[in-house]
């Protein structure tokens, strides 16, 4: 069962990399670095590429929705962060971008950083069921970080603005993979009758929320920067979850709790740098700026 929840939730994040990519480009056509107003949403809608992106991401969330119903959120949640590498390199061939030097490593910092988080969290990682209680702590914790997270957007605009959105969406998602693992689990010890009303609905809401977050980053920043944010929270916050407030795992703490903080930290100065560095970012910079940096490749 953990074997076929790890290929679900592998091909899960090929899928997510490949509808990012499509969504982004659908979105940056439809509004060139404007807003995403109520108007752009109806052109979204007659958007092929976005479209297509809809569907591709339908069948990513159908592969997580199978591989959190067959292993707890720590085994699954992180495995996401593959979409971060597969995006990234879609991108820079379909813009026509070379990633840097620092670009490159920020991508591997990420990668590593969560790789190493997924390596220790799901070793002690054992199917459980959630109390409505720890669900609604949970909900109520995320659900005023991804509102601060939305008004910290509002007010920002560029490359910031990509960030703070995707940081939202990423918390938002990350409670999404707590509540499929909840409703899935609770669906197959207890029946329908048994589901939370409260995670039902919750699921509904935050995922809602964390697809219009998305879209409105994907109008700011490149996608991989989306991307980034996204599958780096994403999994942390599921992780954080399930082990602080749900009782997922055991012996989460010394060497081991140590080692999910570095790791951690890791994988989000990776995505720091990757927002600074990613040649899509740059090349949003002033004029003047730009100028300088082919002053200096020409020499």
């Amino acid at each position: 069962m953990i074997a076929l929840a790890i290929t679900f939730a592998v091909l899960g994040a090929l899928c997510s990399a490949i509808g990012a990519q499509l969504q982004h480009q659908g979105v940056r056509s439809e509004t060139r670095d404007k807003d995403l107003g109520l108007r752009g949403i109806g052109r979204l809608v007659h958007n092929r590429k976005w479209l297509l992106g809809v569907a591709v991401l339908t069948a990513c969330a159908i592969m997580q929705i199978l591989a959190l119903a067959l292993a707890p959120v720590t085994i699954v949640a992180p495995i996401v962060v593959l979409a971060l590498p597969a995006v990234a390199i879609l991108n820079a061939r379909a813009s026509g971008l070379r990633l840097d030097r620092a670009a490159i490593i920020a991508i591997l910092a990420s990668t590593i950083g969560v790789s190493v988080f997924v390596a220790l969290a799901s070793v002690s990682a054992t199917p459980t069921h959630f109390p409505d209680a720890g669900i609604l702590l949970a909900c109520e914790l995320v659900g005023a970080a991804v509102v601060l997270f939305g008004v910290i957007g509002a007010l920002r605009e560029g490359i910031t603005r990509c960030v703070v959105l995707a940081t939202g969406a990423g918390a938002a998602y990350g409670l999404v993979s707590i509540l499929v693992r909840d409703v899935t689990y609770t669906f197959q010890t207890a029946g329908l009758a048994g589901v939370s009303a409260i995670s039902a609905t919750a699921l509904v809401v935050a995922f809602a929320v964390g697809s219009w977050y998305i879209q409105l980053a994907y109008a700011s920043g490149p996608p991989d920067v989306v991307v980034g944010c996204q599958t780096v929270l994403s999994p942390m916050v599921a992780t954080a979850i399930a082990i602080g407030l749900l009782d997922e795992t055991a012996d989460a703490g010394g060497l081991t709790g140590i080692g999910l903080v570095a790791g951690a930290l890791t994988a989000i100065v990776g995505v720091v740098l990757l927002a600074r560095h990613h040649p899509d970012a740059t090349s949003r910079a002033t004029p003047h700026s730009a100028e300088r940096r082919l002053f200096r490749a020409r020499a």
